[in-house]
C-alpha cells in the first residue's frame, strides 16, 4: 500500500518514525522535505571523508563516533521537549559526528552532534547554504562542512555567540577538523580527482 502524505501538514517525529517506505526525508519544523537521490560521486566523497574521519579516530583512540546517511539525527526545539511528539525537526546528514555518547540511542541522535558534513549537489546546494546552515548555527553544530565534490569544502565554525563565523574555503592542501582536536583532512584523500 502506497503511503500518501499532506506535505502541507506538520509532523512529528512520532509520526516520522512510522513511515516504513524506501522514500527518505527529512522534517524541519514539522514539515516534510523529500530528499533527492544520491550521485556516484557524491557516495564516493562520503565515502573517502567517512573512511578518514574513521581513521583518525580510531587513531588517535578518541571517543568520538562517526555516522554517515541515511542516520537520523532529531534536534528538539528544547532540550527538555525529547519525546518523539515534540519534536518536530529530524534531518539525516552525510556525514556527522557525536562526542557526546548520551546523545546517541538505537534510533540516531537526539541533540545536535559536534559535527555536520553535507555533500552538496545542484538541487541541494541553497538548501544546505541556508536552512541547513541556519538550523545547524541555532541547535549548536560546532563544525559545519559543506562540500562541493572536486571544487572545494567551506568549513564554518560555531563561535562563543552561536553563531557560525564567516566560514573558510578549502581548494586543495590540508583542512583542520576543529572537533577533534584540529586534526587534518588532506583534500586528495576526500577528492577522487
Amino acid at each position: 500500500m502506497e503511503l500518501t502524505l499532506d506535505l502541507n501538514k506538520r509532523y512529528t517525529y512520532a509520526d516520522y518514525y512510522k513511515w516504513l517506505d524506501d522514500k527518505r526525508r527529512e522534517l524541519i519544523d514539522g514539515f516534510i522535505r523529500l530528499m533527492s537521490p544520491t550521485t556516484r560521486k557524491h557516495q564516493e566523497v562520503s565515502g573517502n571523508l567517512c573512511g578518514e574521519l574513521r581513521h583518525i579516530i580510531k587513531k588517535n583512540r578518541g571517543k568520538c563516533e562517526i555516522y554517515s546517511a541515511p542516520f537520523d539525527v532529531r534536534l528538539p526545539q528544547q532540550e527538555s521537549e525529547t519525546s518523539d511528539d515534540k519534536i518536530y525537526t529530524v534531518v539525516q546528514p552525510d556525514i556527522c559526528i557525536v562526542c557526546d555518547q548520551s546523545k546517541l540511542d538505537d534510533r540516531g541522535c537526539i541533540g545536535a552532534p559536534d559535527f555536520i558534513a553535507e555533500i552538496q549537489s545542484s538541487t541541494t546546494a541553497k538548501y544546505d547554504l541556508t536552512e541547513k546552515f541556519n538550523l545547524y548555527e541555532k541547535s549548536g553544530v560546532r563544525e559545519y562542512w559543506v562540500i562541493v565534490p572536486n571544487e572545494w569544502v567551506q568549513v564554518f565554525l560555531l563561535q562563543s555567540d552561536g553563531k557560525y563565523d564567516d566560514g573558510t574555503s578549502y581548494e586543495k592542501g590540508k583542512i583542520p577538523v576543529h572537533v577533534l582536536d584540529g586534526l587534518k583532512i588532506d583534500l586528495e584523500d576526500i577528492f577522487t580527482l
